[in-house]
């Protein structure tokens, strides 16, 4: 190999090595320990999730605005890759059932973040509420539990259970499979 294509070549790996290394408090989800759905106790078991998150506008993102829809919560990042192709699937999701599934974005990052999870929503065209996670969900506790490793993915029924949680990546087709199971 060529020194100059050698340079290139060690140049791309560095990138690529930082970029699945990811940074900062959420796990990335290269490295996420099991990936998939996650066992949810049945809505007897444990009752509706009580939350409320700093919305970036004014529509709210808490139990009380998401009650009486299915509601569908992303947890991400701004800085995964993984966390970016979720937020693709569900703008593309929200177009279609928008008026009957509700639809929100928590970043799991600190409030000095606040205009980069702006930009961020609006660079990906995000038509549905986008709030900023507290200090507990980030440091993996809250009312979802663990979901720093992203994205992790909560489907919550009319009532506000949790019925479906998802780590790592939540494809469309899987994500309607359960919602029309509900």
């Amino acid at each position: 190999m060529m020194p100059g294509r050698r340079v290139l070549a060690g140049a791309v790996l560095f990138v690529l090595l930082c970029g699945i290394g990811g940074c900062g408090g959420a796990k990335n989800s290269a490295f996420a320990e099991p990936v998939g759905r996650s066992q949810v106790p049945t809505a007897s078991e444990r009752g509706p999730v009580t939350f409320q998150y700093e919305s970036l506008d004014e529509r709210p993102v808490s139990s009380a605005a998401l009650k009486g829809r299915l509601a569908v919560i992303a947890f991400i990042t701004t800085y995964d890759m993984a966390s970016q192709a979720q937020v693709n699937f569900l703008v593309a999701m929200a177009k279609h059932d928008g008026d009957r599934v509700a639809y929100a974005l928590v970043a799991l990052q600190e409030r000095r973040d606040r205009e980069l999870i702006e930009v961020y929503r609006t660079q990906l065209e995000v038509t549905f509420p986008v709030a900023l996670a507290d200090a507990e969900t980030i440091a993996g506790g809250g009312p979802f539990g663990d979901v720093h490793t992203v994205p992790t993915v909560v489907l919550l029924d009319r009532e506000g259970h949790v019925v479906w949680r998802n780590v790592g990546l939540a494809k469309s087709d899987e994500l309607r499979r359960e919602m029309h199971g509900r």
